[in-house]
């Protein structure tokens, strides 16, 4: 159940990075008159753009959860009162979060190098 919460919380902060942007302010490019005038909420022309801010926010997400297993390792290291069990498990948080971040940019280079490849 935590993670069906915790994966909708995820998409819908995502989401919300992407499809939010003054969608109500825009009226640019509409005649006064149009009856029926659809405008672009998202900034964005080509699906290739849309892809590439979407991977930018899931980074920024990310990056964010990273920063905030960091420090969660850290308390519960630096809490343990020498418990060998809590320092271990500490330690543990640490390692496994910067092991993660090693492979989630390295992925996110990996596939830009790729499509830069594609391009040319």
């Amino acid at each position: 159940m935590k993670k069906i919460i915790l994966s909708a919380f995820l998409l819908t902060l995502m989401m919300s990075f992407v499809m939010i942007p003054q969608v109500l302010a825009q009226t640019e490019g509409c005649a006064a008159d149009a009856p029926n005038c659809l405008v672009n909420p998202l900034k964005v022309n080509t699906p290739q753009e849309l892809i590439g801010q979407i991977i930018n926010s899931v980074l920024g997400v990310v990056g964010s959860i990273a920063l905030l297993m960091f420090v969660y390792g850290g308390i519960t290291w630096m809490t343990s009162s020498g418990n060998s069990e809590k320092v271990k498990k500490g330690r543990d948080i640490i390692v496994w979060s910067a092991i993660g971040l090693v492979v989630v940019f390295s992925a996110y280079g990996l596939v830009r190098v790729l499509i830069e490849g594609i391009r040319k």
